[in-house]
């Protein structure tokens, strides 16, 4: 089965002012579609086309002749990740198993949306941050471009996207204020807390 764009899971003006409704009209509406539009062409009449998305991108990652597949396939799987973990009503983690293991490896949970933030930052080009369980451990990670934590055997949590077309018509290069806004406001810490207790089980 072909893939598809997934809906919002907010309202495309329920991120303002942080990030506007252009801002997803162009990122989701029409950078994301046009990931699975390109993936969808890529394994129609393949094998890949009856795997899930998470099967493409492990099945895809580090082969040269499949690059373009987990390009895209990788880049659908971030976003559809990405819009999950972002709320109109962030902030604050919730008490529970995720906020006490993010205190005992980071802290503080100051200390930890620090670190999450030097990575975003610290991420040259293209790419993504992401907070993720490996092992028994929560991480702060970056990967480049398409490359996704689900292809190295991580357990995604929550990311924040910081390509350029996230947020340079809201910010325009002032990457900081973008993912400041994010972590300040925006971060989906519900959705990451039920990913964590998840991988728990």
């Amino acid at each position: 089965m072909a893939f598809e764009l997934p809906a919002l899971p907010f309202e495309k003006n329920a991120l303002e002012p942080f990030v506007s409704a252009r801002t997803l009209d162009l990122h989701h509406g029409r950078h994301h579609q046009t990931y699975i539009t390109n993936l969808n062409n890529l394994i129609a009449e393949t094998p890949l086309e009856n795997l899930t998305l998470t099967e493409i991108v492990r099945q895809t990652a580090g082969k040269p002749d499949m690059t373009a597949v987990f390009n895209n396939a990788a880049q659908d799987w971030n976003h559809r990740f990405y819009w999950k973990s972002l709320t109109p009503n962030g902030g604050s983690l919730p008490d529970g198993a995720f906020k006490d293991a993010v205190v005992e490896a980071f802290g503080s949970e100051d200390h930890f949306k620090t670190e999450l933030k030097v990575a975003a930052l610290s991420q040259f080009g293209s790419g993504w941050a992401w907070v993720v369980k490996d092992g028994d451990d929560i991480k702060i990670v970056k990967t480049s471009n398409a490359d996704t934590p689900v292809a190295h055997d991580q357990v995604p949590l929550l990311t924040i996207d910081v390509w350029e077309h996230a947020y340079y018509i809201d910010y325009q290069n002032k990457r900081a204020d973008y993912v400041s806004a994010l972590i300040d406001h925006l971060l989906n810490w519900q959705f990451a807390a039920g990913n964590f207790d998840a991988a728990a089980e």
